[in-house]
């Protein structure tokens, strides 16, 4: 098998896990790429032995799957990597939480070993798709988590005109809105009052962040449908940040999100469960009385 290593570069106290995984996957006889800044980072910071490792720059061949070794953050940028090649990611969480890469370095013996016994499943996360009517996305213009519309340069709130499918929904009065897949829905979608959704429920939610209003709630949509934003500011510009990734736009620049016309694939082990990790990382449903 051929595998592509990406990983956070901060993190040289857990560089011991990678070693691990390196040893694993040479013991399987695995091709073994690792991106070229990661690959900069281990030979400066650590003692880890890199023969026959190859490194990429652009993932322009084809391997069996990405491997990423870091928070979540590290899991959104192997997706923007992937893209539509339709390439499984492992995630290996060294980072805080680790909802995306939920695989803990203590399971990364028994992961591998799983992978090459192919017992393991695929689980397809729907990704959005950001189009700008008057100008181009100078970056990746698609999120696995969400698109956000923020306010920029003024403590002002901006003002979102919203449509779905061309009818009229609401105009929001608030310092931003956060448009989120079901993967989002535990990401910042969740932090400014978002519901927690499903994976697999083929939605979208759309969550406002701080609205000037009582009666504003966050609001849950079919995944084929489409957005449409008119957004007002005082300061004549805004905020457009995908999976954290941002950039200005111009006010009177009309935004249009829909989902993505492919999937991301995630490696999951066989035994790990979405309301598990619910309870696991975000302490849901926990009890002080117990």
């Amino acid at each position: 098998m051929k595998f592509a290593i990406l990983g956070n570069t901060y993190q040289t106290k857990k560089s011991v896990h990678l070693e691990s995984l390196l040893t694993l996957l040479k013991k399987y006889n695995a091709e073994i790429y690792i991106y070229n800044d990661f690959y900069k980072f281990i030979v400066s910071s650590t003692k880890i032995p890199l023969d026959n490792v190859r490194t990429f720059t652009v993932l322009d061949f084809s391997v069996d799957m990405i491997i990423c070794m870091g928070g979540d953050g590290t899991f959104l940028k192997a997706a923007s990597f992937v893209g539509n090649r339709n390439i499984p990611i492992l995630g290996i969480n060294t980072g805080r939480l680790g909802f995306l890469a939920d695989i803990s370095p203590n399971e990364i013996q028994d992961t591998i070993k799983d992978i090459f016994s192919n017992n393991y499943r695929i689980e397809e996360r729907s990704v959005l798709n950001l189009v700008c009517q008057d100008k181009t996305i100078k970056g990746y213009p698609f999120g696995l988590n969400e698109i956000a519309v923020l306010k920029r340069d003024s403590s002002s709130m901006i003002t979102i005109h919203t449509s779905i499918n061309g009818n009229y929904l609401t105009t929001y009065q608030a310092d931003g809105l956060v448009i989120s897949t079901p993967t989002g829905s535990t990401a910042y979608s969740l932090s400014v009052g978002g519901p927690i959704i499903v994976p697999h429920s083929s939605t979208i939610a759309i969550t406002p962040v701080a609205p000037h209003s009582l009666n504003v709630r966050p609001i849950v949509i079919n995944d084929d449908w489409e957005i449409t934003l008119d957004v007002e500011s005082r300061s004549h510009n805004f905020l457009v940040a995908i999976d954290g990734r941002s950039e200005t736009c111009a006010e009177g620049s009309q935004l249009k999100i829909k989902k993505a016309d492919y999937t991301i694939k995630v490696v999951k082990r066989t035994d790990h469960v979405f309301f598990n990790t619910l309870r696991d990382k975000m302490m849901w449903g926990a009890d002080g009385r117990v």
